[in-house]
């Protein structure tokens, strides 16, 4: 390589670099030294389509290899399976210089995982699948996996992610969002623990960035080296042109030669994330030690374009129930078996490409959203194919039985619980079908009611059956439909009268002169819902300020008016109330549930949502002022504090008062909340402008408003003081995972 003139060859950190020579304020061992890092943030899909991040990948890759070609002691890092999958498809040539340069170590795969994801809103099981599906394609074409966790612009990290990744087998972690305007920690550098019980073996070796990529300046260079521990002379500057691709170039590269030993007190030198991790390793057992979530940034983006949320949670129940059916299946099956794991493998990437933070975090383009949806659509079809052929597959073995039979399989891996319910075809027999007929598991007769149908149709036409199982994992059992006898004497049926229901196990609804909701022995007040303005951005970036927004108002807002209740259905399974209401513009159906032998009153909600620059919020005021309280976060539960910040949830939420009662609330369909003593807020809804930041004015001609239309919000309300955080949590996998029905005989009977 020709060197400029007065330059001399050095090594620093076993990695050689040019540098020129000039005067030294400080002698070389007395430095800090700064690891250089060169990077490319890329987002596959924000302000534009998924083939806009490919051709940002593509364009980017090409000008990195040609610089290493040029520099022969530059370094690039970078992660993300999807994008090597994505070069190794269009670009083979490419892609081989790639695989060179990392047999060489002058290109460093970090990260590891299919995408930077978001860490919250996933599930456990979601986050795992996103580190394995990279696992096995590093291995698979580069011989290894990374060690180091690479998310720089995810927004918060969960607590349980240190779990995750180190039963994953990586132990260090780079990091950058909450910034230090957003979560003090003790140092830049520091051992994180999600949880305080949680040993050596469970902590991660963190690296807070203080940027991923921008021109690097003498101040950005000194904020890289500030925050150290004490004792530790080594950091990093994550350094690359561009929010879309780019990367390092030649002044980027100049800069960093021309300013290797002329900042005070630092020198510069070609690095990597591994480099600088063995540098500080002598220094690990000395480092604090941060436990709990690191969070958070943009707080909006948990609320915010609600359709990939539910349908990213949707997904990744629906392949993990397509994945039990496929080890159901019987050994016959094999060819088709692997096929069919083949198919939920590119089903898995395709939901996992879609964990990506701007996109389950709502702050995309419209438009892109219409091609994440359809690759969402994609995955969840695939799913649905395996499990309802699956299912018929298992029916082909049950002996032979001429009765009608529905065959329900729990296509989970853990037990359900609960209610069942399923349309069945009365025709083309429709005089056969007597009023009353038994319902049989074996030979024993069940308990089940007969409820209006989805369609509109007479009961001659379509019937809904609505009885109560328990499960076994993957078990598959047939229920029998006995229409020679009529059914036996039922339970007894629940209360219902013009504003209220009540079941035999003591759980009470009322809609009148003084509603509320009796659960495990403790009465709550009936929640309600709050329609505030919300003048935030897209990621609830404070429209006034520099900083974030922490928490949503506390009103006054709009209250929702509400027609009088009507009774749907009674019978001794279920009882349902039924109010019609509005608030703002939008349209509200609000169904109030309670099933025999069930401790919990369900609220199947629907908005018809057509408001602007508004947040909605179901409120509910707690009957004890409370004392702790939890959430689920992806893969566990974790204790929070009760100080009205908004907080990414999963599932559920559990609050405790002083004297040890609790109240817990299931919602699966919801991903975000608030708590103080005095009440929980659950957030629903929120329409900024679709990928607005606040630093332009938001009118742009055009510009759609977040989450028009229709959404279906579910609830369960649960109380007694030995409700656990596993209840909650099993309640929402059955909610998540109903059993799969079909109709099953061997010869019609006429």
């Amino acid at each position: 390589m020709i060197l400029p003139a007065n330059t001399q060859r050095v090594t620093c950190e076993g990695t050689p670099m040019s540098k020129p020579v000039v005067a030294q304020n400080q002698h070389l061992a007395d430095r800090k030294t700064v690891h250089i890092v060169f990077n490319s943030h890329i987002d596959p899909i924000w302000l534009w389509p998924w083939q806009s991040g490919l051709d940002a990948i593509l364009n980017t890759c090409r000008s990195v290899c040609n610089l290493l070609d040029r520099h022969p002691d530059v370094i690039f890092t970078s992660g993300e399976a999807w994008k090597y999958l994505q070069i190794e498809r269009i670009d083979p040539a490419l892609f081989a210089r790639i695989q060179t340069f990392v047999k060489k170590g002058r290109w460093e795969v970090v990260g590891g995982w299919w995408v930077q994801p978001d860490c919250n809103q996933p599930s456990g099981f979601g986050l795992a699948k996103q580190i394995a599906l990279g696992r096995e394609y590093f291995e698979e074409k580069f011989g290894s996996f990374p060690h180091i966790g690479y998310n720089v612009d995810s927004f918060g990290h969960a607590a349980t992610l240190p779990r995750i990744m180190r039963s994953a087998g990586q132990d260090r972690y780079i990091m950058m969002r909450p910034q230090d305007h957003e979560m003090s920690l003790p140092a830049r550098l520091f051992r994180w623990r999600g949880y305080a019980d949680d040993g050596a073996g469970q902590e991660v070796l963190t690296f807070r960035a203080h940027a991923y990529s921008s021109w690097v300046t003498v101040e950005s260079i000194r904020r890289a080296a500030s925050q150290l521990p004490e004792g530790v002379t080594h950091t990093m500057c994550l350094m690359g042109m561009g929010d879309h691709g780019g990367g390092p170039n030649e002044k980027l590269v100049q800069w960093v030669r021309e300013h290797a030993e002329a900042i005070d007190g630092l020198r510069l030198v070609f690095s990597s994330p591994s480099r600088f991790f063995a540098a500080i390793e002598p220094q690990i057992s000395h480092l604090p030690v941060v436990t709990g979530e690191l969070q958070m940034h943009a707080v909006g983006c948990y609320s915010v374009y609600r359709p990939v949320k539910a349908m990213v949670r949707k997904a990744e129940h629906l392949l993990r129930q397509a994945e039990v059916m496929l080890d159901r299946l019987p050994a016959a099956a094999g060819a088709d078996r692997d096929q069919r794991h083949a198919e939920l493998t590119e089903a898995w990437r395709q939901v996992c490409l879609h964990h990506f933070h701007d996109t389950l975090g709502g702050t995309c383009i419209a438009s892109a959203y219409a091609q994440v949806e359809a690759q969402l659509g994609h995955a969840l079809s695939l799913a649905d194919d395996i499990l309802q052929v699956g299912l018929r597959r298992l029916c082909v073995q049950l002996p032979k039985e001429l009765k009608n039979r529905l065959v329900v399989c729990n296509a989970s891996d853990a037990p359900f619980s609960g209610y069942v319910s399923f349309d069945i075809s009365t025709l083309p027999d429709s005089m056969a079908w007597p009023k009353a007929f038994r319902l049989l598991d074996n030979a024993s007769e069940i308990a089940y009611q007969i409820s209006e149908p989805e369609a509109a149709v007479p009961d001659w036409q379509m019937l809904r059956l609505i009885w109560r199982m328990d499960l076994a994992p993957g078990e598959v059992r047939p229920i029998y439909v006995d229409r020679e006898a009529p059914a036996r004497a039922q339970h007894a049926p629940l209360e219902v009268a013009a504003d209220r229901i009540a079941n035999s196990h003591g759980a009470h609804v009322r809609l009148g002169c003084a509603p509320g909701i009796t659960v495990g022995g403790q009465t709550l007040p009936m929640p309600r819902l709050d329609l505030l303005t919300d003048t935030s951005d897209t990621w609830s970036h404070d429209p006034d300020a520099a900083s974030k927004l922490d928490h949503y108002s506390e009103g006054p807002g709009e209250a929702a008016a509400w027609s009088n209740p009507a009774i749907v259905d009674g019978g001794p399974v279920m009882a349902s109330l039924l109010q019609h209401g509005r608030i703002g513009q939008s349209k509200l159906h609000a169904e109030w549930r309670l099933f025999d032998r069930e401790p919990f009153a369900e609220l199947i909600l629907r908005v018809n949502w057509v408001e602007e620059h508004k947040i909605l919020k179901l409120t509910l005021p707690l009957p004890f002022p409370a004392a702790r309280r939890w959430d689920g976060i992806p893969g566990d539960a974790l204790e929070r504090s009760l100080d009205k910040v908004e907080r990414p949830i999963r599932d559920f939420v559990l609050m405790e008062g002083p004297n040890g009662q609790r109240l817990g609330i299931v919602c699966p369909d919801t991903y975000a909340a608030d708590a103080d003593a005095r009440r929980l807020r659950l957030t629903l809804l929120r329409s900024p402008v679709m990928a607005h930041f606040s630093k332009m004015p938001g009118t742009v001609p055009r510009a759609p408003f977040s989450d028009r239309g229709e959404h279906v919000f579910r609830f369960r309300f649960l109380a007694g003081s030995g409700l656990a955080a596993a209840q909650l949590d099993a309640q929402a996998l059955m909610m998540m995972r109903p059993p799969l029905v079909a109709e099953w005989t061997d010869g019609m009977p006429w």
